[in-house]
């Protein structure tokens, strides 16, 4: 069987910088350009229309930046970052980027930053297992790419959801029907009207005065299931 080619989006304001890409791209047969989009409007757009795999993304854009536009996405495919200024490197990598190509950009170092994003995506082989879904995040100046099944818990905070993993709670602009409507719901529960639970984290429930539920999760942190929402716990079978 062969694998799935990889899909990928060139995401760049310059014309010629994109059909440079094209160009370079096309010595590797197991890649499928799926599109191509002039700044972060129309990236967001096409992203959430063709699912590519990874993005080529420059950074410094007119308008929104490249960072701007992966802090706008509902999820995040893997990314290399392309750009003619060296200035952004150190942030690229702390957002876990697969590789920060300076144009000119060599054709040995795009081969060795697609062949890192095939193994990240589990593509060297058929049936490999698909990377996790990832959001980005963006804290002051720390960002992160975070799969989601490192998420244990969204809190919602008015217009905004805080979002648990790891040692870090981060406030995305996002409300809790929004993501609520991107997850798997067989695990990620909505618990209550402010708490959407990552119910691989929950490490106990209990029955509480209300007719639901507390679940406990790392960090002695407790949310309470309403009623409502109790006999979809039990459905769960926790």
């Amino acid at each position: 069987m062969t694998p799935a080619p990889m899909r990928v989006l060139i995401v760049d304001d310059e014309r010629l910088a994109r059909a440079e890409l094209r160009r370079l791209l096309a010595a590797h047969p197991g890649i499928d350009i799926v599109g191509e989009a002039a700044n972060a409007e129309q990236a967001v757009v096409q992203v959430a229309a063709l699912q590519p795999d990874l993005l080529l993304l420059d950074v410094q854009m007119p308008g929104a930046s490249g960072f701007d536009l992966l802090q706008a996405l509902d999820t995040t495919p893997e990314v290399i970052f392309t750009t003619a200024f060296d200035q952004y490197a150190l942030q690229a990598f702390e957002v876990n980027a697969l590789d920060y190509l300076q144009k000119p950009i060599q054709a040995t170092r795009l081969a060795a930053a697609l062949q890192r994003a095939a193994l990240r995506l589990g593509m060297p082989a058929a049936g490999g297992a698909a990377a996790p879904r990832k959001l980005f995040l963006r804290d002051g100046e720390r960002c992160w790419f975070v799969a989601l099944d490192r998420i244990r818990l969204f809190e919602s905070e008015g217009n905004y959801t805080r979002v648990y993993f790891d040692d870090a709670r981060p406030l995305m602009l996002r409300s809790l029907t929004q993501l609520e409507e991107r997850l798997d719901a067989q695990r990620f529960l909505r618990a209550s009207r402010r708490h959407i639970v990552n119910l691989a984290f929950v490490e106990r429930m209990t029955a509480n005065d209300t007719g639901g539920f507390d679940l406990l999760l790392p960090g002695d942190v407790t949310v309470e299931v309403s009623r409502r929402r109790a006999a979809q716990i039990r459905s769960l079978g926790l």
